[in-house]
């Protein structure tokens, strides 16, 4: 071969390695990276590192006995968790159903040109950008037996004074109205994103043809949603799984472990005497196994409707 073609040939896989590795390429990987380290420190390393410690027990930490799956086992018989499984699920359910259809309404209305849309816009949203905490101290204020701002009312009115927070049924009730008011502007700026995709000149050849708004809103707008709604529901289910913060704020899982929903009760054991880390770290497997069963199931049935 010519000393010409060998030199070209050398080159040519180094000229594409150095095009691979130019700064341009490399640039978005050097900034994500260090997000990406403490995500896989801090978040990724610990979860993996719970299936392990599900199958230890440990008090302190620092000294584990082995034990296999003794810790499902006592999960599974405990009426606590049984109680905490169960109140998660009913939680989950009524929160994503009802987040769905408020979040799919108030788009539908704030999708209509009106004076001071941008107004009720920003105060559907304004619950989202709150603490939590702040959120469950506010309504614990606001809901008090006594000297609560909603009691005080309806005791003027001469309406009486519901326990609202110590009253088992009401107090589910509550936490879910609180989960609700908390997040369901956040669900209906994404439907109303997917909404404002939807191309405009497909209602107008629907009211040609005589189409009422009922018929136009389960014809179109609900199929053409579909996708969208996919997100609002799986969302909403990996928010309703893991909520806490404001119910341990508002209720403190009472009455009676009324409102103790499975993120409570894995707290409770791994940091709140007598102190269980196995037992916890096996109550977060069921919590993530839970999650990725509902989800990949909201998924899946999202997938079937949209091939149908």
């Amino acid at each position: 071969m010519p000393q010409a073609d060998i030199t070209t040939a050398t080159a040519a896989p180094t000229r594409g390695r150095r095009r691979w590795l130019s700064p341009i390429k490399i640039a978005p990987y050097l900034f994500v990276l260090p997000n990406m380290l403490i995500f896989g420190l801090f978040t990724i390393w610990p979860a993996i590192n719970m299936f392990n410690i599900s199958l230890y027990d440990s008090t302190n930490g620092r000294t584990f006995r082995w034990v296999g799956t003794e810790n499902y086992t006592e999960l599974i018989t405990n009426q606590a968790f049984i109680r905490a499984f169960t109140s998660t699920l009913f939680f989950t359910v009524v929160f994503v159903v009802l987040t769905t259809i408020l979040a799919t309404g108030y788009a539908i209305l704030l999708n209509q040109s009106f004076r001071g849309r941008s107004f009720f816009r920003a105060v559907l949203f304004l619950p989202s950008l709150l603490s939590a905490v702040v959120v469950g101290l506010l309504w614990g204020w606001i809901l008090d037996r006594t000297n609560g701002l909603l009691n005080v009312g309806l005791g003027a009115l001469g309406l009486g004074q519901p326990g609202w927070l110590i009253d088992g049924r009401l107090a589910m009730a509550v936490i879910i109205f609180v989960g609700l008011w908390i997040h369901v502007g956040f669900y209906t700026l994404i439907m109303l994103s997917g909404l404002q995709g939807i191309d405009p000149s497909v209602y107008e050849a629907a009211a040609i043809d005589g189409a009422s708004p009922t018929q136009q809103f389960f014809s179109m707008t609900w199929p053409l949603l579909r996708p969208t709604t996919l997100v609002v529901v799986i969302l909403a289910t990996i928010s309703g799984f893991q909520s806490f913060d404001f119910i341990w704020t508002l209720t403190g899982g009472g009455p009676v472990g009324a409102t103790t929903l499975m993120v409570q009760y894995i707290y409770e054991r791994a940091f709140q005497s007598p102190i269980r880390y196995g037992l916890a770290s096996a109550g977060g497997v069921i919590l993530f196994i839970c999650v990725f069963g509902f989800t990949l199931l909201n998924y899946l049935n999202g997938r079937r409707q949209e091939a149908a």
